[in-house]
């Protein structure tokens, strides 16, 4: 396993972009402040030692085996997302006591170094870098420097950078109670008081990540049942791996037309709405459930696929871009049952077969990238050619 040396007095690294955007005010204050992007290997060398709290660890000292939610969702942007890591995550800020840099080399020297915010995602990018080797994606993070002597500046800078919280979608939709009826199906589903995040706050492993679960919601729903209703219909479900907005944005409108038709505030009252919302939570508590046993389906085991994580043999994590393309093609076997929606996949399916199939997409359609498979429609066709046969044998 491959060892990162922390940064002691000097460290230099290469930057790919380098601005410096210290103002009239920043001088007189005696600091300067720089922006960039680099490669994020180039960011694994940095300590944590002015940082509130460096990389959750044990009390042991190892890393933890199940990861918080935070060190999920970094995990799940270098894995799925690479190319748009520098958008998507927050970045890295760096204090220095000084620096210079050589633009024609692209090298930034920094003294006395150190991250005082972003070490969860240096720590993430470190596990994944040991853990893919040569495979780890080409990906760029945005880091920011603060160059100041003043150590009283710099501990009130470390403390204000790790208590700031953005007010994202999520918080706004929780705020609305929009998301209230969908924690409280899946208690009833799942016999648990199980909490759903509401808010960019609810960061401990006692939440179910939201945004996740109405991703795995919508790639588990027919295409059929969107026709008539407040969201666009699409005819292919890879949007659902990536477009995680879209999918809270969807679900919000569905919920959004069925209160304002129950209050009398609507003119339009939609039945197709009123059907999709009502499919949304009979559906939750399976989508969890479907979704927590693919990602660690032991059927995997044998199948040779790098970028399923293992531990002594054992299937830890598939990539969310496999996933998806399986859950999806199970949104065939939708069925109601009385009044209520359940998946009912034919015992002659296997899933091996399921399996299977999904490897050949993933070695043929997508050149072993699960990104590739994730995002790419006739991966998803091809998994879903699969059940639709089954469905027509069960029908017959």
């Amino acid at each position: 396993m491959a060892s990162y040396p922390t940064s002691g007095d000097i460290l230099s690294l290469r930057f790919d972009s380098l601005r410096n955007i210290s103002c009239d005010h920043d001088t007189e204050n005696k600091r300067r402040v720089l922006v960039g992007r680099a490669l994020a290997t180039e960011l694994l060398a940095l300590n944590t030692d002015e940082n509130v709290r460096g990389y959750l660890v044990d009390a042991d000292g190892k890393k933890r085996k199940r990861r918080g939610e935070v060190h999920r969702k970094i995990q799940d942007t270098i894995e799925n997302y690479p190319e748009n890591f520098c958008v998507l995550n927050g970045g890295i800020v760096i204090v220095a006591r000084d620096y210079s840099s050589d633009d024609k080399a692209k090298l930034l020297t920094l003294t006395r170094p150190s991250i005082i915010n972003g070490a969860q995602t240096q720590g993430v990018l470190r596990d994944c870098a040991r853990a893919y080797g040569n495979d780890f994606p080409n990906l760029y993070v945005t880091f920011e420097v603060i160059v100041s002597s003043d150590e009283d500046l710099i501990a009130e800078v470390s403390i204000a950078r790790n208590f700031q919280n953005d007010v994202k979608n999520i918080s706004i939709a929780g705020s609305l109670g929009t998301l209230d009826e969908l924690e409280t199906a899946l208690r009833s589903q799942l016999g648990t008081e199980v909490k759903i995040k509401k808010s960019e706050t609810d960061r401990s492993e006692d939440f179910i990540d939201t945004e996740k679960l109405l991703q795995v919601i919508m790639a588990l729903t027919p295409i059929e049942l969107f026709q008539g209703s407040a969201v666009s219909v699409r005819e292919s479900k890879a949007y659902t791996y990536s477009q995680k907005a879209t999918c809270l944005k969807d679900f919000s409108a569905v919920h959004k037309a069925v209160h304002e038709a129950d209050k009398g505030k609507s003119s339009q009252s939609s039945s197709a709405d009123r059907r999709l919302y009502d499919y949304f939570l009979n559906i939750a508590g399976e989508a969890h459930q479907l979704y927590e046993k693919w990602k660690t389906h032991q059927g995997f085991r044998g199948t040779g696929l790098r970028c399923i994580e293992r531990e002594n043999g054992a299937i830890l994590d598939v990539p969310d871009g496999i996933v998806f393309p399986i859950i999806s093609s199970l949104s065939v076997f939708a069925k109601k049952v009385g009044s209520y929606w359940t998946i009912e996949q034919p015992s002659q399916l296997t899933d091996s077969e399921l399996i299977q199939t999904a490897k050949t997409a993933y070695i043929q359609i997508a050149a072993s990238n699960p990104q590739t498979m994730g995002k790419k429609s006739a991966c998803y066709s091809q998994i879903l050619g699969i059940t639709s046969v089954y469905k027509k044998l069960a029908a017959t």
